[in-house]
């Protein structure tokens, strides 16, 4: 199969010092550079393994879980849905999810309101649209290998003291892809390209994430 890269549609938000983050925001070092007179130019960048569109692989939750250097890479490519759920207030339900069209991909995308709203703030928000625990519980019925969201964190906010859902999700070995923008993505089937820095060791890491749409819905 080819793949046409001039539809391919980059769901990845950029890394930069301004950005949305959870805690501490990167930090850009300028170590050499040709205006003061170096031969070339060259950074330092300080980020966190959660930083930008990212993986959570199950060690973030799970004691002696696959970390993001040992991820199975057929998780995070090949057919993916992405799932309309803009309409949903806080939590995504089970019946949330039946309703949008959920089916036998291994790969969903949960596109919500977050895209147009929350995602595109620099400042993290007290509320946003997360999955419900058992909304996990379905996914993972339905055989879904990775779970991305368009927000910070897949956890609705009223499970964000012990991540319930979270905890279903990489005690499953699910991955869970946070902080993707679905703002110009149309509910469908897409191939999907996810590729995270192999930090050793790591419960998470920066992914660069690309879809590329298909004829069939």
């Amino acid at each position: 199969m080819t793949l046409d890269f001039s539809k391919a549609i980059d769901v990845s938000v950029p890394i930069h010092p301004g950005m949305l983050h959870w805690g501490r925001r990167p930090e850009v070092e300028i170590v050499e550079s040709r205006t003061a007179g170096d031969a070339s130019n060259v950074s330092r960048w300080r980020i966190g393994a959660h930083t930008g569109t990212h993986i959570d692989a199950p060690a973030h939750f799970i004691d002696g879980g696959k970390t993001v250097d040992r991820l199975d890479l057929s998780a995070l490519n090949g057919t993916a849905r992405v799932l309309d759920l803009t309409h949903v207030k806080e939590q995504i339900t089970a019946a949330d999810l039946d309703a949008a069209g959920l089916g036998d991909e291994e790969r969903v995308l949960l596109r919500t309101s977050n895209s147009e709203g929350v995602l595109r703030s620099p400042w993290k928000a007290r509320q946003w649209v997360g999955l419900a625990p058992d909304g996990a519980e379905r996914l993972i019925e339905a055989g879904v290998r990775t779970a991305g969201i368009d927000y910070l964190s897949i956890e609705a906010v009223a499970y964000t003291t012990h991540w319930e859902t979270h905890q279903l999700l990489c005690g499953a070995d699910v991955l869970i892809l946070e902080v993707v923008d679905l703002l110009h993505t149309p509910a469908g089937v897409y191939d999907m390209l996810s590729l995270p820095l192999p930090l050793q060791g790591a419960e998470a890491a920066p992914s660069r994430t690309v879809l590329l749409p298909r004829d069939e819905a």
